[in-house]
């Protein structure tokens, strides 16, 4: 479900959860407990990466649509406090992702330190976005501000209410991913990022970050952050319940 590579003093976290890395909630808990561990334990970065063709397909809403709300709203709480977690880290994380990434794959990446995507396969380039809307969910105020961040309100507010999903190419010319790879290459580029960083002198380095990345950790240090209450009020809403039903079955016809 979860691999773990070490690079010197890099921790690379590998989702590996056939077929398309969804979110659940044992995955969700294992990336958070994983990253406070690569903190405990001394390393100076970390990379997130996927596998060949897809690093994650968001959440499970198969298993999720099985949850009554007290573990809605569980699950919720663990996975902003994933975000959170990232969000706020001493260290750098960088997404490495290497193939699709729609919805929650996407939302893994915006708080991360830099985004390396894979340009596409056989079939076609590779898409990133938050779809959430073309599946009948809101995105929660402060994604739409990690967006903002990476973007512009210009650009963010198109992708969010419309729910598109866009190319690499695209998401790199938009600012939603920083460099593109081959699928092969990502990974290599994420460790050479984060071993170029961790040259620079450390404290310098490491405070000018903390000064950079300020407005996005007073957003995941609201008291409010969460809107627990918002996002499963709206999960559980009737025409919510039969968008995603219809999409259970769709996904259970391929």
């Amino acid at each position: 479900m979860l691999n773990r590579h070490t690079h010197d003093t890099i921790l690379e976290l590998n989702i590996a959860r056939p077929p398309v890395n969804a979110l659940n909630a044992e995955l969700v808990q294992a990336l958070h407990t994983q990253i406070d561990s690569a903190l405990a334990d001394g390393f100076e970065a970390i990379v997130i990466s996927g596998q060949a063709g897809i690093f994650s397909a968001g959440l499970d809403v198969p298993e999720l649509m099985s949850f009554k709300r007290p573990q809605m709203i569980e699950f919720w709480i663990e996975f902003m406090s994933l975000l959170r977690c990232i969000a706020l880290s001493p260290i750098p994380i960088v997404a490495a992702i290497t193939g699709h990434s729609p919805a929650g794959g996407a939302v893994i990446a915006l708080p991360c330190d830099y985004r390396i995507m894979a340009h596409g396969g056989e079939k076609g380039p590779y898409k990133i976005g938050l779809n959430e809307v073309q599946v009948g969910l809101v995105v929660p105020p402060v994604i739409y501000t990690s967006l903002v961040r990476l973007t512009g309100a210009r650009i963010a507010s198109q992708l969010v209410v419309e729910g598109v999903l866009i190319n690499s190419d695209t998401a790199l010319s938009y600012g939603l991913v920083d460099e593109t790879q081959e699928t092969k290459d990502v990974v290599a580029a994420a460790l050479n990022w984060c071993q170029k960083h961790l040259a620079l002198p450390r404290h310098a380095m490491l405070k000018t970050r903390a000064i950079v990345r300020r407005p996005l950790v007073d957003a995941y240090s609201s008291d409010d952050y969460f809107k627990i209450d918002d996002f499963v009020d709206h999960w559980f809403h009737d025409s919510t319940q039969a968008v995603l039903q219809m999409l259970v079955k769709q996904l259970g016809k391929r």
